[in-house]
């Protein structure tokens, strides 16, 4: 199957990316700049390895959102809070219905290339915080993109059900670099190691038995999990 793929630069999208390179026939890797802090960071990463695996890679701006919407995670909000990334705080970084923008462009971009699915990199990790990475969202995404396209563009979720320790395992065994990744929502010089995606990402590796390779400002002890209820 002709496919695009979503790719932000972080561990989960290139992984999809290379797991898309294996399965599918991929058109285009395709990068959204909407201001967040973060953007300068992981976007070089995305269009370094799509030109790796011989890719086209896309970045689209969407100005709008930081100028629009509220989102700690964008240039425009407050400061990204420290902590586990299934804190209540961390919904401060959520930017309100972004998946559902971005695959709305997508998907019109995959049917004009001649591509018939759509490849994003959500997985069970997201679904603390995001709605929009849940899969009644995704299932119903899926189906919109089904039913407004003439080539039926499908929505491919292969990390749906998957922890990040999975797709940090997967991505392992893929090849992937993840030195050339990028997951910190701070867009410093290094990796912070006490956002919420720092802790995610350390945890993940931990999880995974795999080396982590990414260097961290702090290796303070990661913070627990909260309790549920």
């Amino acid at each position: 199957m002709k496919v695009v793929v979503l790719c932000s630069g972080g561990m989960d999208s290139v992984t999809a990316l290379h797991w898309a390179r294996r399965e599918h026939a991929v058109v285009a890797a395709m990068s959204f700049d909407y201001g967040a802090k973060h953007n300068h960071r992981e976007i070089p990463f995305a269009a370094a390895h799509a030109a790796a695996l011989g890719v086209r890679h896309e970045t689209v701006r969407l100005d709008f959102v930081e100028r629009m919407f509220a989102s700690d995670l964008l240039k425009s909000g407050g400061a990204i809070p420290d902590g586990h990334y299934e804190e209540k705080i961390m919904k401060q970084t959520v930017v309100p219905f972004r998946n559902a923008i971005m695959l709305s462009i997508a998907c019109g971009y995959a049917e004009s290339v001649g591509a018939e699915g759509l490849v994003i990199a959500a997985h069970g990790g997201d679904h603390a915080i995001y709605p929009d990475c849940r899969e009644d969202f995704m299932r119903a995404m899926g189906d919109a993109m089904r039913l407004g396209t003439y080539a039926g563009v499908q929505l491919l979720r292969p990390f749906i059900t998957m922890t990040k320790g999975g797709i940090a395992a997967a991505g392992a065994k893929l090849g992937v670099d993840f030195t050339r990744t990028w997951s910190c929502y701070k867009g410093g010089g290094v990796h912070c190691g006490t956002c919420g995606t720092c802790v995610e990402r350390r945890e993940a590796f931990q999880q995974a038995g795999v080396v982590d390779p990414t260097l961290y400002a702090s290796h303070d002890p990661l913070p627990p999990k909260p309790m549920v209820g």
